[in-house]
């Protein structure tokens, strides 16, 4: 989806074409079941309008991904933005969480870079993150930094705790309808720690399919595949 308004002209910082001053919106859902149910576009959409009005400048445009992964930035809705702003569409680009840009760090800084070289801001509403202003800017680079150490370490975790298990002969028992390593990696993703939550999160956006050939993981699902396979609770 795509709205547009009418937006003042400015000059770039080079002088060399006008750019409208405005916001361009990126908002994104992960799963089905978000995209069904209209809350977590709606949310985003309503915080970003509200962040418009304060700052007092129009929403030119907002392109939705729906159903879409954060795992890389080839995503239709998030490249039509960026193609807005590059061509002079906007001023800033504005997202309701960080999250919903992007959670790898080379993906985040690239994005830094190409704002910087094309005369557009990025603003998180949910972080620090604003390059509108110096502190901002800084800000967002050390926000990206950690999102990808955290993301690595979890996942460095999860592979321990399945390299102990497969060392110690463990047999799952989950039926064949779930490929083994679907069930290995639940079962080790609950044993360094992960919420029920947090894995069938990680699951629906790596769109993982579930035993039926399902796209939607739900977390007393995941519950269930852990304790069929003999993992504590």
């Amino acid at each position: 989806m795509t709205v547009c308004y009418n937006g003042l002209m400015a000059k770039r910082p080079d002088g060399s074409t006008n750019r409208t001053l405005g916001v361009v919106a990126y908002l994104r859902v992960s799963t089905e079941e978000q995209v069904v149910s209209g809350l977590g576009l709606a949310a985003q959409e309503k915080a970003v309008r509200a962040e418009c009005k304060r700052r007092r400048l129009p929403l030119i445009a907002a392109h939705t991904d729906a159903g879409v992964s954060a795992k890389t930035l080839a995503r239709p809705a998030l490249s039509a933005a960026l193609a807005d702003l590059d061509a002079g569409r906007g001023s800033v680009l504005m997202v309701a969480k960080l999250d919903r840009l992007s959670r790898n760090v080379h993906d985040a800084t690239g994005l830094l870079q190409r704002a910087e070289r094309a005369g557009w801001d990025l603003v998180a509403l949910d972080a620090p993150v604003d390059t509108t202003t110096p502190q901002g800017a800084a800000m967002a680079q050390v926000l990206a930094v950690f999102a990808e150490l955290e993301r690595r370490l979890i996942g460095e975790r999860t592979k321990a705790a399945l390299a102990v298990r497969k060392s110690q002969g463990v047999r799952l028992g989950r039926p064949q309808t779930l490929p083994a390593e679907v069930v290995e990696r639940i079962v080790a993703a609950r044993e360094v720690g992960d919420t029920w939550s947090a894995i069938a999160r990680e699951l629906n956006e790596d769109r993982i399919p579930t035993a039926q050939g399902g796209r939607q993981w739900y977390p007393a699902t995941v519950r269930y595949v852990a304790l069929s396979a003999g993992s504590a609770a």
